[in-house]
């Protein structure tokens, strides 16, 4: 094993492979996989120690990610939808750790919503990623919550309902963060989730992962058509062929719309906000997320952020050591206390 030399370690004295994790079983050219490789170079470029970090998740494919990244870090896979939860109570147990939730658009959008919001609204203290790409890629494709009305997938028919847009959802469940991007914008990937690292409170970002495997719309807005003419049927497929990640090429400036092309030639539409943009501003973030859902964009980078509100646990009056460490003689009330209550009750 090669030892890092000491230009190749970071404040904390670690280097870029103590925050790596296992070797990805995603498909290849997976959305997912990028996004974990951004946690990681953020992690090491902010000096993160891993054991200071939890990592969260529900079910599905982008619930696997946490195994690829920060393996020195605690984690927790919980049930579908429910990780929002177990993060409120994590975060309350220990306030001396960050957290990283990574959730996917089933699992934030369809049976994780109502848990999703009440963590927004209370502002935990939490990087929440949404990996979304349209569709439950562990259960074969079917439609997510968050896939486009009109939508046509084999086996699955026509999608009836208008999609869920996770920024607007966060946004109305008063978020103090909000950003959205695209999994194959790796700088604009890696400077958001700084941001979000370094806000005080709960961090929203909707980051469009394409799935390699699943949907078969031309026009999809975030997933890939693949197989279209394979013999075999999709459900029953079994091998995955390699494909190189979609990156976007050259400068990607500020205000422009740029088209990206899928692995099966359809292609989506991304728009990255105006240098000028007020992401202070919550009507400003309204206002440009209908205008993408009018011209059919994925408007990417910092839609809103509120840097004044207070954090669920800052609400409370807990003590300054985490919950979660205090010991017997912290938490039992002295004698006089006890007697002073007793004395209350008669």
């Amino acid at each position: 094993m090669t030892t890092p030399t000491p230009s190749q370690l970071n404040k904390a004295g670690l280097s870029k492979n103590d925050y790596r994790g296992q070797p990805s079983t995603l498909c290849q050219g997976c959305g997912h996989n990028s996004i974990a490789n951004q946690i990681v170079t953020t992690c090491y470029e902010l000096d993160i120690v891993p054991e200071k970090v939890i990592k969260l998740s529900g079910i599905g494919c982008s619930s696997k990610s946490p195994a690829y990244f920060l393996n020195r870090s605690f984690g927790f896979n919980s049930l579908h939808g429910r990780m929002s939860s177990l993060a409120t109570g994590a975060l309350f147990a220990d306030t001396s750790i960050r957290a990283i939730g990574i959730s996917g658009d089933g699992d934030t959008a369809s049976i994780g919503m109502g848990g999703f919001k009440h963590m927004v609204r209370r502002n935990v203290p939490i990087v929440y990623i949404v990996e979304n790409n349209g569709v439950y890629g562990l259960t074969k494709g079917q439609f997510s919550a968050t896939a486009e009305v009109g939508l046509n997938l084999k086996h699955q028919g026509i999608n009836q309902y208008m999609p869920v847009d996770i920024c607007m959802e966060a946004l109305a469940s008063n978020a103090t963060f909000v950003a959205r991007s695209f999994a194959g914008d790796a700088k604009q990937v890696k400077e958001l989730l700084k941001a979000a690292f370094s806000h005080h409170g709960v961090a929203v970002l909707d980051i469009i992962s394409p799935c390699v495997t699943f949907n078969n719309e031309g026009e999809a807005a975030h997933s890939y058509t693949w197989g279209k003419d394979h013999e075999a049927p999709l459900h029953e497929i079994s091998f995955i062929p390699a494909m190189d990640e979609i990156e976007i090429q050259g400068e990607f400036a500020e205000g422009s719309v740029r088209e990206v092309c899928m692995h099966d030639g359809s292609t989506i539409r991304l728009k990255k906000l105006e240098k000028d943009y007020d992401p202070t501003s919550r009507a400003n973030a309204f206002q440009i997320l209908e205008s993408a859902q009018l011209n059919d964009w994925l408007v990417t980078g910092l839609l809103y952020i509120d840097e004044s509100k207070p954090t669920l646990t800052e609400t409370f009056n807990l003590v300054d050591t985490p919950l979660n460490r205090l010991v017997d003689a912290d938490l039992r009330p002295e004698r006089e206390t006890i007697d002073k209550i007793n004395a209350m009750m008669f």
